[in-house]
């Protein structure tokens, strides 16, 4: 092999290293950008507030989250800044420091009942009220684990606010 054979090989190997490099860096600072939107997450603190628009200096708060556990869904995203909607339909942006990806659910539509099985005929619960927030456990196709103060049990994903109808986790 020649001299410049090996300097050629060499060269080669580095803008190979190099483009690995650079591919593996932008992946990395992609971060939540590479995640399905519309997506659910919740809110992260006690405090959070909710802007007009992505920047904290450029844009007042338009309203603050004042519970910890809310479920949220991004709509959007800009660097390190999230669109978010909640129940009502109000939509603001928030930091992405202040959501997490804890999954939440809130109960919609009346008092529903809680089952101890993702089946209707099974045994009842507890029964949980419109308005009541619950941590997410999973979901299947038509079913989600919800758990609301220690207690645990199966609701249909129709009655929630909180997780997509085609996902599943």
């Amino acid at each position: 092999m020649t001299r410049f054979q090996s300097v050629w090989r060499l060269a080669t190997a580095a803008l190979i290293g190099i483009g690995l490099l650079v591919t593996a860096i932008a992946a990395a600072a992609e971060g939540d950008d590479a995640l399905p939107l519309p997506r659910f997450v919740s809110v992260k603190s006690d405090r959070a507030n909710v802007r007009t628009g992505p920047d904290r200096r450029r844009y007042p708060i338009s309203w603050v989250f004042v519970k910890k556990g809310v479920p949220v869904e991004i709509t959007g995203e800009y660097e390190d800044w999230r669109k978010i909607k909640d129940l009502d339909g109000a939509e603001g942006w928030m930091h992405e420091s202040l959501l997490s990806p804890d999954r939440y659910a809130i109960v919609t539509g009346g008092q529903r009942a809680v089952y101890l099985q993702p089946d209707s005929g099974s045994r009842t619960v507890y029964f949980a009220e419109s308005g009541v927030t619950g941590r997410l456990d999973r979901c299947l196709k038509d079913w989600c684990e919800l758990t609301v103060d220690g207690n645990t049990g199966w609701i249909p994903k129709t009655q929630i606010w909180g997780a997509r109808a085609d996902e599943t986790f």
